[in-house]
């Protein structure tokens, strides 16, 4: 047992506030992203993870030093990060003969790893390929996916959802039409993967809609999808339970038809209809000088003579 998973009880309210930010919450934070530097990497992965990391930012933490591991033969290193930075989300860089300009991307789940897929970098532009302006850090990104090789395939399937989980940002209740700056779109075409960033620019249109236009200010990658270590369908189906709390609690006796129409139903007592107050009306009322209608049966009784 290493020194993270000891157990021990805070002894100063510093702590204290540590411990209780990386407990199990109903709503967690955002995400955060750790970018780590293989034992030999190029230049083109090197300047790809800063370029990757500053899309990501501020929900996101570099390291600069080289570290000599590999993921898909031993992750005990790649989950000692990623405990110690509180990291749920990795992009592992290296380089070598067999898989040059190799990127590893992958998640975490309960600080062990959940999915990773190895990407290669067949080109890249960075950032500072683009002469133009960039957007403000910490924007959310709008994300786009062409290709039904991401509908069909299950290795980019699962890719697909692991780019939405890497790069959508906080959850907002409501964004304004100026903080949609960036546009990340992402292309799978013969057994490839295209990934384009753009900057939406909104400029005059002569009405109160502005006119849309993007203009591409990178990184720019062509991948092509390598190995890949994805979760079974029993973890992978657990890492998506959600608490109890969150859940919506089911009411009794309403139900909705296919049109989204509510109906309720309600349950009541058996009324007695003897006792029921029904209106006065002047209809109703005998009036002077009616005589009773006595039925044949009563007239021969004595009782009823006897009355006359």
């Amino acid at each position: 047992m290493s020194a993270l998973d000891a157990v021990s009880k805070p002894k100063t309210k510093r702590a204290k506030r540590f411990l209780e930010k990386r407990d199990a919450k109903v709503i967690e934070n955002v995400k955060n992203a750790m970018f780590i530097k293989g034992g030999n990497t190029s230049e083109m992965v090197t300047q790809a993870l800063r370029d990757i990391h500053s899309l990501k930012k501020p929900n996101a933490v570099l390291y600069r030093k080289k570290n000599i591991t590999r993921p898909f033969e031993d992750q005990t290193s790649v989950e000692f990060f990623s405990k110690k930075s509180d990291c749920s989300l990795f992009i592992f860089g290296s380089h070598n003969k067999k898989r040059p300009h190799n990127l590893i991307i992958g998640r975490m789940f309960d600080y062990h790893v959940l999915d990773m897929i190895e990407l290669g970098i067949e080109k890249f532009s960075g950032l500072k390929d683009f002469k133009n302006s960039k957007s403000a850090e910490g924007s959310k990104p709008m994300l786009i996916f062409a290709g039904d090789d991401f509908e069909l395939d299950n290795d980019l399937k699962r890719l697909k959802n692991l780019f939405i989980d890497f790069f959508r940002g906080p959850v907002v209740p409501n964004i304004r039409l100026g903080g949609l700056e960036i546009v990340l779109h992402f292309t799978a075409l013969a057994g490839k993967i295209f990934m384009r960033s753009y900057k939406v620019l909104l400029k005059k249109s002569g009405c109160r809609t502005p006119r849309i236009e993007l203009e591409e200010m990178g990184p720019s990658f062509n991948f092509v999808l390598r190995r890949t270590h994805l979760a079974s369908d029993d973890l992978y189906k657990k890492s998506l339970e959600q608490p109890k709390a969150l859940k919506a609690k089911k009411k009794k006796n309403i139900s909705q038809d296919v049109f989204g129409t509510t109906f309720g139903r309600i349950h009541m007592e058996k009324q007695d209809l003897s006792k029921l107050q029904t209106r006065k009306m002047k209809g109703l009322k005998k009036r002077k000088g009616e005589k009773m209608v006595v039925p044949e049966e009563a007239e021969s009784s004595p009782k009823m003579a006897k009355q006359q």
